[in-house]
Parts: C-alpha cells; structure tokens; sequence
C-alpha cells in the first residue's frame, strides 16, 4: 500500500498524522517524508541514520569551440534557462528542470552535462520502521527531483506512508501521484475549507481515493462537516483539540505516547483504508 498524507494548507496537523500512524502499525512500514522544504518527521521517529546521500540534478554545459551559437538550445526551453547570444551561450542552473532538450537538440553535439547539488537523502530506521527522508539545499526553488528521489525508495512489500508538502502545487502532486489512498488532514477553520476544497478539486482531477481527517475538531464550526457530507466525502477521524497534545508535539512527542489508547484508533483508521480500496 501507498497511502499519502497531504492538506490544503500548512499547519493542519500533517505530519501528526503521518507519524502516529507509522507508529501505530505493527513492523512493515515505511515512512517518506517528501515535504523535503521543511522535513520534520525525524523529530517524533527519531530514526537512526544510515546513509546520507547528495543528490545531484544535470544541467547543461556547453563547450564554446563546438558551438555555432545557433539559439535552438534557446528556442527548445520553456525555462529559459539557456541562451544564445552572439558569441556566447548563458546558463542558468536555477531555472534548468534538467529536461534534457538542450543537450538532445544541439546540432553539433556541443551540450554535455554536469551536476548540481539540490539536496541529500537520508535513510534510517527505529523500532521497525523504515525511514527515508530529502532534505532540499537552503535556496532551491525546485523540490520535485528530490521527491522523485525519495519515493524510489518505496518498498511494494511494506505499508509505504507519504509525508507529502501542504498546498496543491507541484511538489504535492509529485509527492501523491501514484498513491492507493489519499488522507486530507483539514481544520474546521474558514481557511481550512478554502484549502480543503482546492485540494479536493486536485484529488478528483487526479482520480485517486481520499478521505478526510479533521484536527482540533472542537473548535471553530461545522462548516468543514457539511462539505464533505454535501460531497459525499468520508470523514474517517475526528481529533478534538488537546493542549496536552500540542505540548507534546511541540517537544517531539507523537500523540501515540502520551495517549497510547490513539493507537488503537489508528489501526482502525488503516483497517477502514484497507476496506475502502479493497485489500
């Protein structure tokens, strides 16, 4: 199983969700934190590193004397991250999404290819779950490689979690795409609707099985309620708000600790998962 948690907007809870979870399961997990902008998985995991790893993306490097500065390096990027002038070619490695259309369209073979740092990988492990995490280089404006990297890791044999990024951008899509079943942690808030309904529109676009989580139940209205049940969309689990849980959680302590009894609910919630795509 691929079961991604993601949320329309930051701050609903995410990664309390993702984490409890993973520690909830019994052994044969697999925990991805692909919010490679901010990782903070480890903080409650508390894996222990095996390997770190660079990661490097390609980038265009061209050579002068082979050159005829002919521009249909230029005309083939949607980037502009390369561009013929006079007697020069210009390269902006912060703008390459490493395509490769440049180096395939040159006519004199004058492109070859270097690397850039974007990032590391990290792999590790604590009490029976696999971890695996990106961490993206400080000024990077472009986190889907380093997604794509971090998923390669998934195991088809284990219960792969995703920590996905908040929003509905790119990043998001990169970090979901492929997933059995989707978990939307929201707040019954008016920005948490706002966000929930643009990340539903993504999720039916992309035609993958979602449900809904809402965190700090308790508070605001029920505005958040009414939508899913006028969408028909399950509504899997309810938290309440605990200041006892964000005083744990702001000391890197899952919920699953303070509250072993939350385990059980978890499980549940896994099982309801399994029954709803069919395994």
């Amino acid at each position: 199983m691929i079961l991604s948690i993601a949320s329309g907007k930051g701050g609903t809870g995410k990664t309390t969700i993702a984490v409890n979870l993973a520690l909830s399961l019994e052994n044969n997990v697999q925990y991805l934190d692909c919010d490679v902008e901010e990782p903070n998985g480890h903080i409650f995991i508390k894996p222990q590193i095996r390997e770190s790893k660079s990661f490097a993306v390609p980038i265009p490097e061209v050579d002068l004397q082979k050159c005829t500065f002919c521009g249909k390096c230029t005309e083939i990027c949607e980037f502009h991250a390369i561009l013929a002038i006079k007697d020069n070619v210009l390269v902006f490695p912060e703008l390459c999404h490493s395509c490769a259309g440049c180096w395939l369209v040159c006519p004199e073979g004058a492109i070859s290819t270097a690397e850039r740092q974007t990032g590391v990988i990290e792999t590790g492990a604590a009490d029976g779950i696999e971890f695996v995490h990106g961490k993206l280089n400080l000024g990077e404006a472009m986190s889907p490689p380093l997604i794509r990297e971090v998923k390669r890791h998934k195991e088809s044999s284990k219960i792969n979690i995703i920590d996905a990024p908040p929003g509905t951008s790119c990043p998001v899509i990169e970090a979901i795409k492929g997933s059995d079943f989707v978990l939307l942690v929201t707040e019954p808030t008016p920005f948490g609707l706002h966000d929930l309904k643009l990340a539903v529109e993504m999720l039916r676009l992309l035609k993958l099985p979602f449900g809904v989580i809402i965190n700090r139940a308790d508070i605001g209205d029920e505005s958040v309620q009414d939508y899913c049940d006028a969408e028909s969309i399950p509504v899997l689990m309810r938290i309440n708000n605990d200041r006892k849980i964000a005083e744990a959680y702001s000391r890197g302590i899952p919920i699953v600790e303070r509250y072993p009894e939350f385990s059980a609910r978890f499980r549940d919630l896994h099982r309801e998962i399994e029954r709803r795509i069919g395994l």
